[in-house]
């Protein structure tokens, strides 16, 4: 537990839609929850609003720069901000604004956390140095076992200065006994999904990494022709490659049951809609939040075999794993599923929730933070 009242202060590059940005809004709200002061320093963006609402005071600031002079001059605007806020502890969750962290950090003499939230390509020496940066912190989390190791290999981190701490969900949000009314009837008439059609659902942001080209190509190969496939996610811009996939869906003749469709504010309701919820990522997710989010609302979890996913998932009790790669394999894997009726799909996705509740809970990510918060500042 941290003593007295301390002033916290998050970097990252923008508050917009993703993983790590949510795991950011999410450890402000358990420093207010435990009587602290939460900042978060990054240009404003979609999640700003909940930031708002969790109590956190945000400073608008271009962390999203990876100009060396911007890094720089950040590093000493941070610098001004740890003074006149008495900041105690500077906890950054992106390379750019981890560079200016890291300076004002040594320049005010307090404690810098990084976390450590994917893989990052490292194809040459001065991508390297440009990545070690996460590892300069007093402690560096990692999101995975996966990624703990992947630190160790590249840095030869000591695993005295790494903590692994999983990414949590908020089980009382994803809870399929809490979507009510008619919030997944009015997603299904946008999307065009009618009832009784079985959907499949990859969620996650549109990028070449995220596997959507493998999903259209084992939507196209699978023998259950009459599925859904819904991609959910925004393209943030890429619209050459929206319709690089439209023009893929059309192709392998299947564009007439494929919906891109964009963000989803209410994925607890999205989510109900999916009888297979995939996650095909075609190098190893660091995490892979879509897969315990898709896991708590009761839904069937299909995910490659790699990375995170051998941790979120055990493999025949709370998802499946499917070789990666593979678009006849993903297509043999989601027939078996839809093979399967309804009360053991219903069966199967209960035991998955109660792993999740187990494990991978919101409270024990926040918990684990505030830990280490709390090594630092003891």
């Amino acid at each position: 537990m941290i003593e007295r009242r301390q002033t916290i202060l998050q970097v990252l590059p923008r508050l917009d839609h993703g993983g790590a940005e949510r795991v950011a809004v999410e450890i402000a709200e358990a420093v207010r929850a435990a009587g602290h002061r939460a900042l978060i320093a990054a240009e404003n963006g979609h999640l700003a609003a909940a930031a708002l609402r969790a109590g956190v005071e945000l400073i608008p600031l271009d962390m999203a720069t990876k100009n060396p002079l911007k890094i720089w001059r950040n590093g000493k605007k941070l610098a001004e901000i740890i003074s006149a806020n008495e900041v105690g502890l500077i906890h950054a969750h992106s390379r750019a604004p981890a560079w200016s962290a890291y300076a004002a950090a040594k320049r005010r003499g307090i404690p810098l956390v990084t976390t450590y939230h994917g893989s990052y390509s490292e194809n040459t020496r001065l991508k390297h140095r440009y990545n070690q940066v996460m590892v300069r912190g007093a402690r560096v989390v990692a999101v995975s076992h996966y990624i703990a190791a992947l630190i160790q290999a590249r840095y030869g981190v000591g695993a005295e200065k790494v903590r692994v701490v999983h990414g949590g969900v908020d089980t009382a949000m994803f809870n399929p006994d809490a979507v009510r009314g008619d919030r997944s009837v009015r997603l299904a008439r946008a999307w065009r999904a009618e009832a009784g059609q079985p959907a499949i659902m990859l969620p996650g942001r549109l990028t070449g990494w995220k596997g959507q080209r493998l999903f259209i190509r084992a939507l196209a190969e699978m023998r259950h022709k009459e599925a859904l496939g819904i991609l959910v996610g925004s393209d943030q811009g890429r619209i050459g490659y929206t319709a690089e996939l439209v023009a893929l869906a059309e192709k392998l003749g299947v564009a007439d049951r494929l919906r891109i469709v964009g963000h989803a504010d209410d994925m607890p309701a999205a989510l109900m809609l999916a009888d297979v919820v995939v996650n095909c990522s075609t190098t190893a997710e660091a995490f892979g939040r879509t897969i315990v989010e898709a896991q708590a609302m009761g839904r069937v979890v299909v995910a490659a075999d790699h990375g995170g996913a051998r941790e979120t998932i055990t493999n025949g009790m709370s998802g499946l794993l499917v070789p990666p790669n593979s678009a006849p394999a993903l297509a043999e894997m989601l027939d078996g599923v839809l093979d399967q009726d309804v009360a053991a799909r219903i069966a199967f996705g209960a035991q998955a929730r109660a792993h999740v509740m187990r494990n991978f809970s919101l409270r024990v990510m926040q918990d684990k933070v505030l830990d280490i918060y709390a090594e630092l500042l003891g």
